[in-house]
């Protein structure tokens, strides 16, 4: 009878033991594991792109208004004033229509008709000439049209004509048209300041 009962002890104690071991071990322990938190995602804010740098305004450089007929027009007058002054005929000369309509109307108040009959006069007169110096003074330029000009001024020249001191002023207008690309003189008047009161007819006398 006690035999059965040590045994029914052993196997008793056995088992509690096995008990007791797997509430030990590890393997057997409920492990409650915390859910992690879902990640809140990031809102990353994309930086606007760089604003291009504002593309600086190019400042065209002005250029110079072309010449205007007014210029072309003063340019064919100076062509005439620098032949005088140089005595060079064939520069004086290139100023002028080469027409037999060209007239001049002289300071001394005698009346040249026609290029030739200019070209020969100048032949003549500017060898005698030397230290020139003209002076022009109020030169102004007028426009008819497209192909008309009108240019007046006042001058004052001295010289060394036929190796005597000359000096004289006066008052000139030329009137110049288009010729071809060109502009030339076609006319010209010119008269002395201070007249031979002799030559002044008398409706033209100042008044006292």
């Amino acid at each position: 009878m006690m035999r059965p009962l040590v045994i029914a002890a052993i196997v008793l104690a056995c088992a509690v033991a096995m008990f007791a071991q797997d509430m030990t071990s590890p393997s057997s322990r409920t492990r409650t594991v915390e859910a992690k938190p879902t990640p809140t995602p990031r809102i990353v804010s994309k930086s606007a792109p760089a604003a291009s740098p504002t593309p600086v305004a190019q400042t065209t450089p002005r250029t110079t208004p072309a010449a205007g007929p007014s210029a072309a027009v003063l340019a064919a007058f100076d062509k005439i004033i620098d032949g005088i002054r140089k005595a060079n005929v064939d520069m004086y000369m290139s100023g002028y229509w080469n027409s037999s309509m060209l007239i001049l109307y002289n300071y001394n108040g005698t009346v040249t008709r026609g290029w030739d009959q200019l070209k020969r006069n100048r032949e003549s007169s500017f060898p005698q000439s030397k230290d020139v110096k003209l002076d022009i003074r109020d030169r102004h330029v007028t426009m008819l049209g497209r192909d008309g000009a009108v240019v007046s001024c006042l001058w004052t020249q001295s010289q060394t004509f036929n190796g005597q001191p000359d000096t004289a002023s006066g008052r000139m207008t030329l009137v110049f048209k288009r010729v071809g690309t060109e502009w030339k003189a076609v006319h010209l008047h010119t008269s002395p300041d201070k007249p031979d009161p002799a030559r002044v007819p008398a409706s033209e006398q100042p008044t006292p």
